[in-house]
C-alpha cells in the first residue's frame, strides 16, 4: 500500500467521523428544542383553552407531538452512535499518525520507509475497525497533497506545532465558550424563574405560576444538553493535551533531542499524547 493511498483513506475516515459528529450535534439540538417546545406549548395550551378552545387544542397537539418526537430524536445521539463517532475519529488519527511517521522516516519506518511495513500496520488497523466500515462506504478520498514532512524537523513544524495551534488550543477555547454559554443560560433561566415565582406569589398571577414550571423544565433541558455534549470535559482534555504538546515542543527547541533513539522516542511520545486524548474520550463515553 502506498503512502498516498493511506493518506486518502485518512480523508475518508475523517469525513465519516465529521459527518457522524454533525448528525449527533443536530440530534442534540433537536432534543433540546423539542423539550422547550413541549414545556412551553403545554403550559400555553392550559392557559388558552378556556378563552380559545381551538388554539388551546392546537397548542396541546404541538406539546404532545414534541414530547412524542423527543425519544426518536434522542436515538440519533445515543451512546452507540457517540462510540462509533469517537472510534471513527481514533482510526482517522491512527491513519494520520502512520502517515506522518512514515514521511518523517522515524520509528518503524527507519532507516528507510517500507511500504510493506506500512501495509501491515494499516491492515491491522482496518481489521480492528471492520465494524465501522459501513460509515465509510459512500465516501471518497479528497484530492489532497501529502503533508510536507520529510524529517523530524518538518514533523515538529507540520505535525506537532500544527496540532497545538490549529486544533487543540482553538478547540479548548471553543469548548470554554460553549461551557460558559450553558452556564449563562442556566443563570438567566434561574433568574427568570425566580421573578415569575415572585410575581405569582405577590400579585396572585396564576399564569405566572404556570410558567415557573416551564422555566424549570427548560433549565433541566439546557443542563442535560450541556452534560450530554460534555463541553467542560472536552475543554479539560483539549487544554491538557495542548499543555503536554507544548512541553514536548519546548523540549525539542532546546536541541537535546538529536540522537536516533531520542528522536524516535520523541515522535512516539507526541503521537501517544494525541492518541491518549482520543482514548480518554472513548473511555468517558463508555462509562455513560
Amino acid at each position: 500500500m502506498s503512502i498516498e493511498a493511506v493518506w486518502g483513506q485518512q480523508s475518508v475516515w475523517s469525513q465519516a467521523a465529521d459527518r457522524l459528529k454533525r448528525s449527533i450535534g443536530r440530534a442534540r439540538i433537536l432534543v433540546l428544542a423539542l423539550g422547550v417546545v413541549a414545556a412551553a406549548t403545554a403550559t400555553a395550551s392550559s392557559q388558552t383553552m378556556g378563552a380559545d378552545p381551538l388554539l388551546g387544542k392546537v397548542l396541546a397537539f404541538a406539546a404532545a407531538a414534541a414530547a412524542g418526537a423527543t425519544p426518536f430524536a434522542a436515538q440519533h445521539a445515543g451512546s452507540q452512535r457517540v462510540r462509533d463517532w469517537t472510534r471513527l475519529r481514533a482510526v482517522s488519527e491512527a491513519f494520520k499518525c502512520e502517515t506522518y511517521t512514515y514521511l518523517a522516516e522515524v520509528g518503524a519506518y527507519r532507516p528507510k520507509p517500507s511500504e510493506a511495513a506500512l501495509a501491515e500496520r494499516i491492515g491491522r488497523l482496518r481489521a480492528d475497525s471492520a465494524d465501522l466500515l459501513r460509515h465509510t462506504v459512500a465516501l471518497s478520498a479528497r484530492d489532497r497533497e501529502l503533508p510536507p514532512v520529510s524529517d523530524a524537523d518538518t514533523y515538529v513544524e507540520r505535525r506537532l506545532r500544527a496540532q497545538i495551534d490549529g486544533y487543540y488550543r482553538p478547540r479548548a477555547e471553543l469548548m470554554a465558550r460553549r461551557t460558559a454559554a450553558v452556564r449563562r443560560a442556566e443563570i438567566a433561566l434561574g433568574v427568570l424563574g425566580a421573578v415569575l415565582a415572585a410575581a405569582a406569589g405577590a400579585f396572585a398571577l396564576d399564569w405566572a405560576g404556570g410558567w415557573v414550571a416551564v422555566g424549570a423544565s427548560v433549565t433541566l433541558a439546557v443542563t442535560a444538553h450541556g452534560a450530554a455534549a460534555k463541553y467542560d470535559y472536552q475543554q479539560l482534555e483539549f487544554s491538557r493535551t495542548s499543555v503536554e504538546l507544548e512541553r514536548l515542543h519546548a523540549q525539542w527547541s532546546t536541541g537535546s533531542v538529536r540522537t536516533t533513539e531520542a528522536i524516535d522516542a520523541f515522535v512516539s511520545r507526541c503521537e501517544d499524547i494525541i492518541s491518549v486524548q482520543n482514548d480518554a474520550w472513548m473511555v468517558k463515553v463508555a462509562e455513560e
